[in-house]
């Protein structure tokens, strides 16, 4: 069972769930998730002899909530998984574990602090190296400017998406989940006029074998009390974001790393970009291990939860 603390920082307190003893693996979840993502991962992993710790991220569940959007820089919450990693592992570095919005967080935390993590490991999001340019041009350039939908375009406008989601947090959850699970069909849910609210065209949620109510129920009840203003405001920092990894431009991933993706997760080919995300990514972190799971969608550690912790704990054991 896993115990809660508040750990601050040094910039403020995030609430961590933590199993175990041994060597410390900090788990850091997406969005729209919290610690409770990592729940099938945490007993596994501290039975294997390490310390495991799933944080709430800045502005989710437990965890301090600036208002500022300039708060929610990947720089930013860098330092956060440092001063977690210098209040339960002082001086000896840690491993980094990280899905959807949690993965390059924890990529460009073990780029810019290598000094503080000896490995770390991504699900859903493959890393790209530092960008050539802030993810907002992308998106302007392949959705925006040809009058097409993109969910983080959509999310730019603050208040907008916060009171689309805040009406119904558990249809949110639900809606965004199952539309892009590996156990549901395909469908063009995404394919839609720029204008669109984020969950127009989406499905009714499916059940899933993944997604219990009960789950249901303690997603509700964090976003029910936090809000979305806090983890929207992540994607609010793209140009912040890439200003700061400029300074690390000809720098790689060399510790060694862990990549798990899906065949059914948009993330894992970045949108189409990338036919082979395992061979991109080992010109950016030339010591990585990818797996990329058949009919898996975008919530991978949920979603395949005795698979992923097979591949993860034997990574563990070998670093």
């Amino acid at each position: 069972m896993s115990e809660f603390r508040t750990i601050h920082t040094g910039a403020l307190n995030l609430r961590a769930a933590i199993e175990g003893s041994g060597p410390l693996v900090i788990f850091v979840h997406g969005f729209p998730e919290s610690w409770y993502s990592w729940r099938h991962q945490l007993g596994p992993v501290a039975a294997a002899g390490f310390t495991a710790c799933a944080i709430d991220v800045r502005g989710y569940g437990g965890s301090d909530k600036p208002d500022d959007v300039a708060a929610y820089t990947l720089e930013a919450i860098a330092g956060d998984l440092v001063g977690v990693a210098d209040a339960l592992q002082p001086g000896e570095p840690a491993i980094l574990v990280g899905h959807d919005w949690g993965a390059p967080i924890v990529w460009n935390t073990a780029l810019t602090r290598p000094e503080r993590f000896r490995a770390v490991a991504g699900m859903s999001v493959p890393f790209s190296g530092v960008p050539q340019r802030p993810f907002t041009e992308v998106f302007a350039e392949h959705f925006t400017s040809k009058g097409r939908f993109f969910y983080q375009e959509y999310f730019q406008a603050e208040g907008v998406a916060e009171a689309e989601a805040e009406a119904d947090p558990r249809d949110f959850v639900a809606r965004m989940m199952c539309s892009i699970s590996g156990d549901v069909a395909p469908g063009t849910y995404w394919d839609k006029p720029l204008g669109a609210k984020f969950l127009e065209g989406l499905p009714d949620p499916q059940p899933v074998p993944w997604l219990s109510a009960a789950d249901l129920d303690y997603y509700e009840a964090e976003f029910k009390a936090s809000g979305f203003r806090g983890p929207l405001n992540r994607y609010r920092n793209h140009v912040r974001d890439f200003e700061w990894l400029q300074g690390f431009a000809d720098k790689r991933i060399e510790q060694p790393s862990l990549f798990i993706g899906g065949t059914r997760d948009p993330a894992t080919t970045l949108f189409g970009a990338v036919s082979d995300p395992v061979a991109m990514m080992r010109l950016f972190a030339p010591r990585v291990e990818g797996h990329v799971l058949e009919g898996v969608g975008h919530w991978t550690q949920q979603e395949r939860p005795a698979e992923v912790n097979a591949l993860l704990l034997e990574w563990l054991r070998h670093l």
